[in-house]
């Protein structure tokens, strides 16, 4: 669309003023996506600190175990029963990332053995449910960092593009109008002066009338 005249300096307008707020609001999602994105590193870096932590116990117990009971009984206490796992979703400006999770462990199975089998198989479980959680929490701040990012680009598009664009060219349009506005007024003058040039031509034309002597003798 050609943006000329006074209904494209309306248009041109509107679409500033859109991009004007369009920034704003761009700015505020930004400045609550960060906020939320430093908590999310804090509860992931917690998340996976633990989990590690508890692998590492999980991970001792089961040398010991097999130190003590042998594979075939380790083997008999695992279970049979595949963990469930459901992801409980939550959200921030648009986004949607994982907030918590439930983990649903199978019954847990008693063949025996030594006590540290024992401790095996529960460290294991709580292994497990805090896997689950730190994948959770790693999952949702890739996705918050991900929308962060393209928020930041969005925004600096808009501020770098399309309002210095739209200013522009708002400012060509007005520069036209007032172009047209000064020869517009430039014509009502010349044309306002053409008349009074020719009216005073008319004047200076017309035959004087003879005034009326009186009467010879």
């Amino acid at each position: 669309m050609n943006e000329t005249g006074r209904s494209g300096k309306a248009r041109v307008a509107h679409q500033l003023e859109t991009a004007r707020h369009g920034s704003t609001l761009l700015d505020r999602k930004q400045h609550i996506l960060a906020d939320e994105l430093e908590r999310l590193e804090l509860f992931a870096e917690h998340s996976r600190r633990r989990w590690e932590d508890l692998a590492r116990v999980a991970a001792t117990w089961l040398q010991r175990s097999a130190e003590m009971d042998g594979r075939d009984r380790i083997e008999a206490a695992a279970a049979d029963d595949p963990v469930v796992v459901e992801v409980h979703w939550g959200g921030a400006m648009g986004v949607s990332y994982p907030e918590n999770v439930t983990v649903q462990l199978p019954p847990e199975r008693h063949p025996g053995g030594s006590s540290a089998l024992s401790y095996a198989a529960q460290s294991h479980r709580d292994s497990l449910v805090a896997a689950a959680q730190c994948a959770a929490a790693s999952r949702a701040l890739l996705l918050v960092s991900t929308e962060l990012t393209t928020t930041r680009l969005r925004q600096r598009a808009i501020e770098n593009t399309w309002i210095p664009r739209l200013e522009a060219k708002l400012i060509s349009i007005q520069g036209q109008l007032d172009q047209q506005e000064l020869e517009e007024s430039l014509r009502v003058r010349w044309a306002e002066n053409n008349r009074s040039g020719a009216d005073r031509a008319r004047t200076a034309d017309s035959p004087i009338p003879q005034l009326s002597g009186g009467s010879d003798g």
